[in-house]
């Protein structure tokens, strides 16, 4: 039967059934989702990165030149690190989260594109085809110090660094097609996680450091996998015939409940947000152009 009552925070709380009978219920609030989501929309008629809350309110232009995409949220949701090509080729850049004060950090001829912030915000990871192929590297936030860490004949890239700062998630070709790896912090002791001949990408490692989400073509098309950070268990949780892809968790505060994506299930690219078991997925975005790449502020 229904009733009523008033309760707030958590605990407990009265309630008057129609019965006229009182008892007490327990209860747990869900908790919220907050921190804002980047992403890169050509919307406007050229490639623009966009910020909006994790809800899909206030969506918000902060670039103005064009050719700008692959945006990473800073540790502490200061600044922006991004791809742009300005100069020709792509470029590594980073800005205030308002999208003022941008400055290029990398300056060669090859293509570079940012891969994730050390969870101090003193580092960044990028990978750079400047030594012949793609391999991952490290610099400091300011652009200095820029070291290859990786040293293989296939494609090193897209590196995640786990929480701890102690290892990476990347993609690489080194087996001769896509697969996730994990290895240390310093370039040693990599390990294949997914090992499977389909490809295997964007690997996305959960705050709390026990899972990793990817996107995968196992199945024929791009869907979302989850597994655990030994490779285990590897999961998926996306079904649909459209590309779902470039996964990234909720922040560390939501203990990684959600996680937001991409995918033209409707059509067109949109960013969609889905809970961390695959259920309650959502569209965020909803207009005619494509709208990729989101990225979860820590």
């Amino acid at each position: 039967s229904s009733g009523s009552g008033a309760c707030s925070g958590t605990g407990t709380c009265p309630l008057t059934m129609a019965s006229n009978k009182s008892v007490t219920a327990t209860f747990t609030p869900t908790q919220s989702v907050g921190g804002r989501i980047a992403f890169y929309s050509n919307r406007d008629g050229q490639r623009e990165i966009y910020v909006m809350d994790a809800d899909g309110a206030n969506q918000t232009r902060i670039t103005f030149s064009g050719g700008n995409s692959s945006p990473h949220w800073s540790p502490d949701g200061s600044k922006i690190a991004f791809e742009a090509e300005r100069d020709g080729h792509s470029e590594v850049y980073v800005m205030n989260a308002d999208g003022s004060n941008q400055v290029r950090l990398t300056n060669n001829a090859g293509q570079n594109w940012p891969g994730s912030w050390s969870p101090d915000g003193t580092k960044i990871a990028f990978h750079s085809s400047r030594d012949g192929n793609y391999e991952v590297y490290v610099m400091n936030s300011d652009g200095s110090n820029q070291t290859r860490i990786t040293n293989q004949s296939g494609v090193d890239q897209k590196a995640s660094w786990s929480s701890d700062g102690d290892k990476f998630a990347f993609t690489t070709t080194r087996d001769g097609y896509p697969e996730i790896y994990v290895m240390n912090a310093d370039g040693s002791n990599p390990v294949n996680l997914s090992n499977n001949t389909a490809e295997d990408d964007k690997p996305d490692w959960s705050p709390d450091r026990s899972k990793i989400v990817f996107e995968s073509l196992r199945d024929g098309n791009s869907e979302i996998y989850v597994m655990n950070a030994d490779g285990t268990n590897q999961t998926r949780l996306t079904t649909h015939a459209g590309h779902d892809g470039a996964p990234s968790w909720s922040p560390q505060e939501t203990w990684g409940t959600k996680i937001v994506f991409h995918s033209d299930r409707d059509g067109d690219a949109e960013i969609y947000v889905m809970d961390s078991d695959g259920s309650n997925q959502t569209r965020l975005t909803n207009n005619s152009a494509a709208d990729n790449g989101p990225d979860w502020e820590p």
